[in-house]
């Protein structure tokens, strides 16, 4: 995707240094584009625990980029094999819920375990990484393509008029490395010439709508409009939404989808109103060894300086300000379960399938019989 004409990755190795990771410092979008480097596992973890990078495939990514720091500076004369556990839970604990981190640090930590000496491990980490970023960037192209095709539905139902489409939180190029997962959908229907327009939630209480979902959206030159959180359900009730597609930071098998935080009284409000609820959800984030997600997936909470402060641009800075009562506490649930009942279909880089375990299994069904 692009900036101002240019073209980004949310995360790339440094062209002058491979020791270096540079990622997007999401913190300071929209107002100032930070470009900020990593080099030590502690570099890589802090970034994905204090959010400089999120969304599901992104934090996936990175965490296979920190892995590779880690055995990097690893004492040859250790334990590589236990040391390169230890970084992998140790990155595994920055973020509970999105699974992409797990699957990404196992197929590092597996290719890595190959190698007999420290050299060994590390190039094999190195590879492993480049190709999960590859596939990765694949996976979101894809759910593009196959995701088009329901907003060409939409268009030519509405006979050529604009097709209203409403997302929650950030899963475009920056959640990702490039397109987006809910987004790539959008930015191929764009591409096409179909007219369309997107209804953008601010995603409360980081705003990663507002900031960074409207960036992306501008910068292609996506029409869109942002909203506060609780205007979707209006909005449906009008007629206004004529499609709904989300991300998703873990999925069951069964169809579950764990997605930031107000997902569900979205899904709650389309099923009322009849209105198609999608998720984007590449195999990378699906969790084939799980089945009920309010039982099993774990949700995190968050610090609530993210609730009671907001952030904001004026005079030239970036201002931290505080919302409510200083005593007051308050609290920060990152996510919520949609039940696979609300969700319409899922969309994955093989195609559209129901939210269920045959639906599933239908497009992976080398995945059917993992336990």
């Amino acid at each position: 995707m692009k900036i101002e004409g240019q073209s980004f990755r949310s995360i790339w190795v440094k062209d002058e240094d491979e020791t270096k990771v540079q990622i997007i410092d999401q913190r300071y979008l929209p107002f100032e584009l930070v470009i900020e480097e990593l080099s030590t596992l502690d570099d890589f973890a802090r970034a994905i625990r204090e959010m400089h990078v999120r969304g599901a495939p992104l934090i996936g990514a990175t965490a296979a980029y920190g892995l590779c720091a880690a055995i990097r500076e690893m004492d040859p004369e250790s334990n590589l094999s236990e040391e390169v556990e230890k970084a992998v839970y140790y990155l595994r604990a920055t973020r509970p819920t999105a699974v992409d981190l797990q699957h990404a640090t196992e197929t590092v930590w597996r290719s890595a375990c190959r190698g007999s000496n420290q050299a060994e491990k590390l190039e094999l980490a190195k590879a492993a990484t480049e190709q999960l970023v590859a596939d990765s960037i694949l996976q979101c192209q894809l759910i593009g393509e196959h995701g088009v095709k329901l907003i060409e539905a939409i268009s030519k139902q509405k006979k050529g008029e604009t097709v209203n489409i409403l997302t929650h939180c950030n899963a475009g190029w920056l959640a990702c490395i490039d397109h987006g997962t809910a987004t790539a959908p959008i930015y191929a229907a764009h591409d096409q010439g179909i007219k369309l327009h997107v209804w953008v939630d601010e995603t409360r209480p980081r705003n990663q709508g507002a900031n960074l979902t409207a960036y992306e959206l501008a910068q292609h030159g996506v029409p869109h409009t942002v909203i506060v959180d609780n205007t979707g359900g209006h909005l449906m009730q009008h007629g206004m939404v004529d499609l709904i597609v989300v991300g998703t930071d873990r999925t069951t098998r069964s169809g579950d989808v764990a997605n930031k935080i107000g997902t569900y009284l979205k899904a709650l409000a389309a099923k009322d109103n009849g209105v198609p609820f999608y998720v984007a959800a590449p195999s990378s984030s699906i969790d084939w060894q799980i089945s009920d997600g309010l039982a099993e997936i774990p949700i995190e909470e968050r610090t609530d300086e993210e609730v009671k402060y907001v952030h904001g641009w004026f005079n030239g800075r970036i201002y931290k300000v505080l919302l409510t009562p200083h005593d007051s506490p308050a609290a920060n649930y990152g996510f919520d379960v949609t039940p696979a009942r609300l969700v319409s279909g899922l969309i994955t880089e093989r195609g559209v399938c129901a939210a269920s375990e045959n639906g599933l299994s239908e497009l992976f069904p080398e995945m059917s019989k993992v336990e």
